[in-house]
């Protein structure tokens, strides 16, 4: 495993919507959303590529605005998908691969089904995988384990997301250190 390099990192924000985070237990959900944004923030700072995903929007709703927000300002448009994988929404695979990013930092809901899925599709191109834990969710604590299970065995750097940002930061006392400790306290 490599020092992550934020400009050639990922961020895939996955299904963080409307009718489907209400389900989610409130604590888990509310590490999501701040992974999210503190993630976020990161790729603005870094110019990192990101990606967001939304199955079945007519169903479940649009991203959430805590997310809808930063992405906007990112001008990142969600992919809408009935597939569970992100990989196999319609443009998603074109867009990722013409980004070429070396690593990826997947996050979002449900954990045990489409992140799992995405991150199985991912690895299996050989780029590598990190998983925030405190990044991601499922209705049901031992199907959010499982999944963690699933990625990890799929290739997936198990990690948190202070973990990454502070891999990109690399040192105290930069600009970027100020703002983005400033989010993580």
């Amino acid at each position: 495993m490599s020092r992550l390099d934020p400009a050639r990192t990922a961020i895939v924000v996955i299904d963080i919507q409307e009718r489907l985070a209400p389900a989610m237990p409130a604590d888990q959900l509310d590490q999501v959303l701040r992974a999210g944004r503190i993630l976020l923030e990161a790729a603005a700072i870094f110019s990192s590529p990101v990606f967001a995903t939304e199955q079945y929007p007519k169903g479940l709703g649009a991203t959430v605005e805590q997310m809808a927000g930063p992405l906007e300002a990112l001008q990142v448009t969600p992919f809408e998908k009935t597939s569970f994988s992100a990989y196999e929404a319609p443009g998603f695979a074109e867009a990722f691969e013409a980004a070429k990013p070396e690593a990826v930092v997947v996050i979002g809901m449900e954990t045990h089904v489409c992140v799992y899925q995405t991150v199985r599709d991912l690895a299996a191109l050989g780029v590598e995988v990190h998983l925030p834990i405190d990044g991601v969710s499922s209705r049901r604590e031992d199907h959010r384990d499982a999944g963690i299970d699933l990625c990890v065995r799929s290739g997936a750097v198990r990690t948190t997301t202070e973990a990454i940002v502070f891999d990109w930061l690399r040192v105290a006392g930069t600009d970027e250190f100020k703002r983005l400790s400033a989010l993580i306290r």
